[in-house]
């Protein structure tokens, strides 16, 4: 009896090591594979490769966009701030979507001709994606999956949802639609 009692403790030392050391393997394999913004790679307007990785070391403010939005008009607080604070270390990148309400109805060169001649667009602007659905560009689906941003899950409610990105990448922040993108969180958090 005495031998069985301690074959019992024995597997059972044995079994919470193994269950110890499983988990902390895949601890280690969840931190390797934390993904970041600089691993893609994106068609801008023009068609040109647009690479997250030359980012590195800038904030990052990705927002989806529509020309046809009751929130349109953002676009000029975008640029405000782009203009103000791109030699400081932050960037702005624009993708249009048609998913809420068909409002980015325009082929890509119509979305730059729109964008350039009634706000002077110049931060980069991404080629027309779906940033929700069941054709969610890569780039949305790292920015909405907890699993792949490794800060929360979240869904883009509307047109002109921002994501806030800090200097390795990661993501740091969702803001809703309707804030502007001059409200002094967002501006605190680039001065910051």
């Amino acid at each position: 009896m005495k031998k069985i009692l301690q074959l019992v403790l024995v597997a059972t030392l044995f079994w919470s090591g193994m269950n110890y050391a499983q988990t902390n393997k895949q601890k280690d394999i969840t931190k390797m594979t934390k993904e970041t913004i600089y691993q893609f790679k994106v068609e801008d307007l023009s068609g040109e490769i647009f690479d997250f990785a030359s980012l590195k070391g800038k904030k990052v403010m990705i927002v989806n966009t529509a020309s046809k939005c009751g929130l349109t008009p953002q676009y000029k607080d975008l640029e405000a701030i782009y203009k103000t604070y791109k030699d400081k270390g932050f960037v702005i990148v624009g993708f249009p979507a048609n998913n809420f309400a068909s409002q980015e109805p325009g082929t890509n060169e119509e979305i730059g001709a729109f964008c350039q001649q009634n706000y002077g667009v110049t931060f980069p602007m991404m080629a027309k994606v779906s940033v929700k659905g069941a054709d969610m560009c890569e780039v949305y689906q790292f920015l909405t999956q907890k699993a792949k941003n490794g800060l929360q899950d979240s869904e883009v409610e509307w047109n002109f949802q921002k994501y806030l990105i800090n200097e390795k990448g990661e993501l740091v922040k969702v803001i809703h639609p309707k804030t502007v993108p001059t409200d002094p969180e967002i501006i605190s958090w680039i001065k910051g």
